[in-house]
């Protein structure tokens, strides 16, 4: 089963997708796709990490997504991904995002490994950014969300904390 859940930047999307991993089989895995750049992010890094159990492994990915999810296979039973805007910012940053996103359509278009939950924000709720770098992220993190929802089979926007149900099923 592949879940996917939206959310502005502190909604509780994180928090709610760690509960629907508490509710998936073992064993499990972290992919994380956030580096730490400054210190509050940091921080933000490690409150996550306290939030979530410590049995839980985590794999740190870059840009290679698809190929993460393709060894996780043999490995585990549920999959958290958090977060998709990350991975996006990165593949932007290193010129490989058609590559990259293409790949990952193609191991989603045949899943058949562990289940998967992937965090992502719903960025494009605010007003329109100013700069053509912002607009294109905005614009490439929708196409990537909408990606995602196509291939879930359940998907959440969780806004102050509360889930609201998108797709079931």
């Amino acid at each position: 089963m592949i879940t996917l859940i939206l959310g502005g930047n502190k909604s509780g999307k994180s928090t709610f997708a760690l509960e629907q991993l508490d509710g998936c089989k073992a064993p499990q895995a972290f992919i994380a796709t956030g580096k730490s750049q400054d210190f509050g992010f940091r921080q933000q890094i490690i409150d996550h990490k306290i939030e979530r159990s410590s049995t839980i492994p985590v794999i740190e990915v870059d840009t290679n997504l698809p190929q993460s999810l393709i060894n996780a296979k043999g490995l585990y039973q549920s999959v958290l991904v958090d977060s998709m805007d990350f991975w996006v910012f990165q593949c932007i940053q290193n010129g490989c995002l058609p590559e990259q996103c293409a790949a990952l359509e193609e191991v989603l278009s045949t899943w058949t490994g562990p289940d998967l939950i992937f965090v992502s924000v719903e960025i494009g709720l605010g007003p329109l950014p100013a700069s053509s770098e912002a607009r294109a992220f905005v614009r490439e993190l929708g196409a990537v969300n909408q990606m995602l929802a196509r291939f879930a089979h359940k998907a959440y926007f969780v806004a102050a904390g509360l889930p609201l149900t998108l797709k079931n099923g």
